[in-house]
């Protein structure tokens, strides 16, 4: 009796040993926000601009309701992106895209037109995506946020905050 616990009980060491090695090796690809970005093209499906003044909510756009264009952002594994007719205007605007260390803000270099108050294209690109915070990423559906996200602001600070939400581009509509 003595003898099958001491046996039971080395089993059980051993066994939790190599649990442990096993699940301490490096894993590659461990990381799912890069994953979930690069797995699939992006739709817009809608964009609101919310101003603020301090933390108080002012006034809610929603930008691109007359558009017929598809707009379509793309994530490639070798961390470059483009995006298609980006504020409806035909073009194709590609950079290079990384996340923080936290993977919750993406970083992007990309360069598209844009437009100006009133609907006029600004013919000088901008960088749209340069501090984009995630706000949700999953299989099929990502919110990105962009314009003055910083935390810190006083009572007076007038804040705009585009929120661009994206959802998986369906195979028949590709």
């Amino acid at each position: 009796m003595k003898n099958k616990k001491i046996l039971f009980s080395l089993t059980v060491a051993v066994l939790t040993i190599a649990g442990l090695v096993i699940n301490s090796c490096k894993k590659d690809n461990q990381n799912s926000v890069a994953t979930f970005l690069t797995r699939q093209k992006w739709q817009l499906a809608s964009v609101m601009v919310n101003n603020y003044i301090g933390s108080s909510l002012v006034s809610i756009d929603t930008l691109n309701t007359n558009c017929d264009s598809t707009q379509i952002f793309t994530f490639n594994t070798n961390n470059t992106c483009s995006y298609t007719n980006f504020e409806c205007i035909p073009q194709k605007s590609s950079g290079n895209w990384t996340l923080s260390s936290d993977q919750l803000t993406l970083i992007s270099n990309m360069t598209a037109i844009d437009t100006l108050i009133g609907g006029k294209v600004d013919p000088v690109p901008g960088k749209p995506f340069q501090n984009t915070k995630i706000v949700n990423l999953g299989q099929y559906s990502l919110v990105l946020q962009t314009g003055d996200v910083n935390t810190y602001y006083t009572s007076t600070t007038k804040r705009r905050i585009v929120t661009y939400g994206f959802v998986h581009q369906s195979a028949n509509s590709q």
